[in-house]
C-alpha cells in the first residue's frame, strides 16, 4: 500500500497552471497509466457487450443454436466480469492519483508558506491560503483522477465508431461527425465557465479572509461593538460570492443540459437510421438490438468527456491559484557562507536605531510606537532585511537555521497548537522547537506547522492571538479568583531552568510564567489536551502559556514582545522576577511599557522614531518626560 504524504515531493514547475499540472502528472504517470489501461479495458469489455448481445440474438434465438446462444451468453457474461473487474481497478489507480496530487501540493503549500516566513500575512490573504490548502487541492487531485476515466470515455467512443463503421458506414460516420459537434458546442460553454469560476474562487478567498479575522478577533470586536460593522461588511461579501456563484450555476446548468441533450439527440439519430435499415431488409433484428445498445451506451462515455472537461477547468483555475502562490519569494535570500564558529554569547546590534542589547542581561526596551517594537524584533530577528550583527557577525552572514538556534522571537500572534499541553509547552522533536516565530524556517519539528523556535505563522494564519492585542495594555485578566488570568497570591514564580527538555526544567518555567494555576485548573493538569489554536484558554492564559514554551527553547538570545499584556499588575511583576532570575547569565530581550517589567530589568532602553534616544535603569529615564509619558501613561503636552 502506498503511503501519503510522499518524503519526497520534489520541485514542482510553476511557470504556469498548465505546466504545473503536467509535473503533477509526470510525478504520478504510473497511477494516471494504471488508471488509463485499465479505464480503456472497462469501456472497451462495456462496449463489446451490445455485440454480444446482438449476436446472441441473430445466432442464437433467431437462427435457434441453442450452442451458439450458450457461447454468447457466456461472452456476455465473461465481458461483464472483466468490466467490473476493471472498473475497481481504475477507480483504485484514479483514487491513488487524486490523493498523491492532493497530499503533494498540500506538501508544497505547506514548505512555501514556512519559506516565505515573515513575508506571508504581507504577501497573501488569509483565506487565500485557506482555500488553496482545503478546496484547490482537491479540484487539483480531481482534475488528473479523471483522466482515466476521460482516456477510457475517449476509446470507447473510438472503439464504437470502428463497429458501427464495420456495420455500416452511414451510421459509422453519424456517430464519428457527431462526437466532434458535441464537444465543439461544450467547448463554447468552458471559457465562460472557466473565467467566472477564477471570479468565484477569488471572492471566496476573500470572504475566507474576512471570516477568519472576524472569529480571531470577535472578543475584541465585542468590546469596542463592532460586531454589526464586521457583520454588515461580510453580508455584502457574502451576496457578492452568492451572486458569483450563481453565475457559475447558470453556465454549469447549460453544461448539464447539454451533457443529457447533446448524447440524446445521437442516440435518437442513430436508433432511427437502424430501425429504417432493418424495415428495408439492411440489417437484422440483432443488429438492432445492438445498434440501439451502442447508442445508448455512447451516453455515458459522452458524459464523461464533458466530466472531464469541466474537472480539467476547475484544475487549472486551481493551478492558476497555486502556482501563483508557490512563485513568491522571500523578502531576502537566506546566506550561502558558512557560519563562524560559536565564540560564546554576544551583544546584539541594531545599527539603524542604535540599539545593543547587551550579553547576559535583562534588557527592555520601551516603544513610543507599538509599530517600533514589532519593527525592531524583526530585524533582531532576521525577519527582515537588516544589518544587525551578532557580535561580529552580521546575521545576513548567518544560515537561518542557526539564527532561529541562538534568537528567538515570541510574540502575542503566536499559536497554542492541537495536542497534549506537556508537548506543546515542551516541543516536539528538538529543545528549540518550541514557541516563538518560525518566520522563515524550514519545515519540520511540530507537524511541519514552525521551524525551530517557530512561530505558527507558516501553517496557522490567522490574526492575534490574545485580547490585548501588541502593544497595548487593555488586560482582559479576571482579577482575583481562583483560576482566573491573574489569580492575585498563587505559588511562587520559580527560579533556575536546568535540564533543559525535562520534566523539571517544564516545571520551573511553569512556576516562572506563573502558569501554575492554569495548570492545576485543568482536570489532567499538564497531560490534558490543548485544543485547536488553545481555545479553551482565556486570552491570558494563552499568554503566560506561550511564555512558557518559550522559556523551554532556552535559546541563547528570547525576546518578547508584551509577554504580560493580558495580566494584572501583580501577577505581571511576579511574572518578571521570575523570567529575570530563570533566565539570569542568558540573554533577554522584552519590548514593554508596562512600569513594573521596566523596574525589574537590568537596563532599559527608550526609542522614539525607530531610535533609541535613551538608555538606563528605570528610575533614571523616569526624569525624562518622554519616556515618563509612554511609561507612565500621561498626555504629552
Amino acid at each position: 500500500m502506498r503511503r501519503f504524504p510522499d518524503p519526497d515531493p520534489g520541485n514542482p514547475d510553476h511557470r504556469s497552471p498548465t505546466s504545473y499540472l503536467l509535473w503533477l502528472a509526470a510525478y504520478q504517470r504510473n497511477a494516471l497509466f494504471a488508471g488509463a489501461l485499465y479505464g480503456i479495458v472497462h469501456v472497451v469489455a462495456q462496449a463489446l457487450v451490445p455485440a454480444a448481445v446482438g449476436k446472441a440474438i441473430d445466432t442464437g434465438i433467431i437462427a435457434r443454436d441453442q450452442r451458439a446462444l450458450l457461447l454468447w451468453g457466456g461472452a456476455v457474461v465473461v465481458l461483464g466480469v472483466v468490466q467490473a473487474t476493471a472498473g475497481i481497478l481504475r477507480d483504485r489507480a484514479a483514487l491513488t492519483t487524486r490523493l498523491g496530487a492532493s497530499y503533494r501540493t498540500a506538501q508544497h503549500i505547506a514548505r512555501q508558506a514556512a519559506r516565505l516566513g515573515a513575508a506571508l500575512p504581507k504577501r497573501v490573504a488569509k483565506g487565500e491560503i485557506v482555500n488553496a490548502g482545503v478546496v484547490d487541492i482537491g479540484r487539483l487531485g480531481d482534475a488528473l483522477a479523471e483522466t482515466a476515466r476521460g482516456s477510457g470515455a475517449i476509446v470507447a467512443i473510438a472503439v464504437v465508431a470502428a463497429i458501427l463503421l464495420h456495420t455500416s458506414w452511414q451510421l459509422g460516420l453519424v456517430v464519428l461527425l457527431g462526437v466532434p459537434l458535441m464537444v465543439g458546442v461544450v467547448s463554447l460553454l468552458l471559457r465562460p465557465l472557466h473565467r467566472r469560476q477564477q471570479r468565484l474562487r477569488e471572492q471566496q478567498a476573500e470572504l475566507t479572509g474576512r471570516a477568519v479575522d472576524i472569529v480571531s478577533g470577535l472578543r475584541v470586536l465585542r468590546g469596542i461593538g463592532g460586531e454589526e460593522v464586521f457583520a454588515d461588511r461580510y453580508r455584502a461579501d457574502s451576496q457578492r460570492v452568492r451572486a458569483a456563484g450563481v453565475a457559475v450555476a447558470r453556465v454549469e446548468a447549460l453544461l448539464d443540459g447539454a451533457k443529457v441533450l447533446l448524447p440524446g439527440l445521437l442516440t435518437t439519430v442513430v436508433v432511427w437510421l437502424g430501425a429504417h435499415y432493418v424495415a428495408t431488409g439492411r440489417m437484422g433484428a440483432g443488429q438492432l438490438v445492438a445498434f440501439y445498445g451502442y447508442a445508448v451506451f455512447l451516453v455515458d462515455p459522452l458524459r464523461r468527456l464533458t466530466n472531464a472537461a469541466g474537472r480539467l477547468t476547475q484544475g487549472h483555475v486551481a493551478a492558476r491559484r497555486i502556482t501563483a502562490f508557490l512563485a513568491l519569494r522571500p523578502e531576502f535570500a537566506p546566506s550561502a557562507v558558512a557560519p563562524a564558529p560559536y565564540q560564546g554569547p554576544a551583544p546584539l546590534t541594531d545599527p539603524a536605531s542604535g540599539l545593543t542589547v547587551a550579553p547576559g542581561r535583562f534588557t527592555a526596551v520601551a516603544c513610543a510606537s507599538p509599530a517600533d517594537a514589532a519593527t525592531l524584533a524583526a530585524r533582531l530577528g532576521r525577519y527582515t532585511d537588516s544589518a544587525v550583527t551578532l557580535g561580529d557577525t552580521p546575521l545576513a552572514d548567518l544560515p537561518p537555521d542557526e539564527i532561529r538556534r541562538r534568537i528567538l522571537v515570541a510574540d502575542n500572534d503566536d499559536r497554542l497548537f492541537a495536542g497534549p499541553l506537556r508537548e506543546e509547552l515542551r516541543g516536539r522533536g528538538s529543545d528549540a522547537e518550541v514557541g516563538g516565530r518560525g518566520r522563515g524556517a524550514e519545515p519540520g519539528g511540530r507537524g511541519s506547522d514552525t521551524g525551530p523556535g517557530g512561530r505558527g505563522r507558516g501553517a496557522e494564519v490567522g490574526g492575534r492571538a490574545n485580547d490585548a492585542g501588541r502593544g497595548r495594555r487593555g488586560r482582559d485578566a479576571e482579577v482575583g479568583g481562583r483560576g482566573s488570568d491573574a489569580e492575585v497570591g498563587g505559588r511562587g514564580c520559580g527560579v533556575g531552568l536546568v535540564g533543559r527538555g525535562s520534566d523539571a526544567a517544564l516545571e520551573r518555567a511553569v512556576d516562572a510564567a506563573c502558569a501554575r494555576d492554569i495548570v492545576e485548573a485543568l482536570p489532567d493538569g499538564l497531560d490534558d489536551l490543548v485544543e485547536e489554536s488553545g481555545r479553551n484558554f482565556s486570552g491570558g492564559q494563552q499568554q503566560r502559556l506561550r511564555l512558557v514554551r518559550a522559556l523551554m527553547a532556552d535559546p541563547e538570545v528570547l525576546i518578547l514582545i508584551e509577554p504580560t499584556s493580558a495580566v494584572d499588575a501583580h501577577t505581571e511583576a511576579r511574572i518578571a522576577h521570575g523570567v529575570g532570575e530563570l533566565r539570569a547569565g542568558r540573554t533577554t530581550l522584552v519590548f514593554t511599557t508596562s512600569p513594573v517589567v521596566l523596574d525589574r530589568a537590568d537596563h532599559v532602553v527608550y526609542v522614539q522614531g525607530a531610535k533609541a534616544v535613551a538608555q538606563g535603569s528605570h528610575g533614571d529615564l523616569l526624569t525624562d518626560v518622554r519616556y515618563r509619558s509612554v511609561v507612565a501613561r500621561e498626555e504629552t503636552e
